[in-house]
């Protein structure tokens, strides 16, 4: 008589049934189609987790643009300035300032403002 192992194939399917709790049809249900719904899930979420750093810096990038484009500054020669005179400061913090902080992030145009022309 062979052995099954049945107390860990059992937690094994246990816990991919959980994750794929709440997908719709026999996806969600039945252990075979589960197995390669998980398996698309988890590889998407890999991907997923990529993105999320592009799409951020893409957004912050946006709003530092549109910051500098209100005080007449395109965001290459703001980021330009900021490099030649030493500021350095990340793009989610320089971001941040001109959401939340507009008098500083206009001092901060300045500053790359008087780098690029002198």
């Amino acid at each position: 008589m062979r052995t099954r192992n049945i107390v860990a194939s059992r937690k094994r399917r246990k816990a991919v049934l959980k994750s794929v709790r709440g997908f719709r049809g026999p996806r969600g249900k039945l252990i075979r189609q589960a197995y390669g719904a998980a398996d698309r899930a988890m590889a998407a979420a890999y991907v997923g987790r990529k993105q999320k750093k592009r799409q951020y810096r893409r957004l912050w990038t946006v709003r530092i643009n549109a910051a500098c484009r209100a005080q007449d500054l395109t965001y290459s020669r703001f980021i330009c300035g900021l490099k030649k005179s030493g500021v350095d400061l990340n793009r989610k913090v320089l971001a941040d300032l001109a959401v939340r902080e507009p008098e500083t992030f206009s001092r901060l145009v300045n500053t790359a403002r008087k780098a690029l022309s002198g």
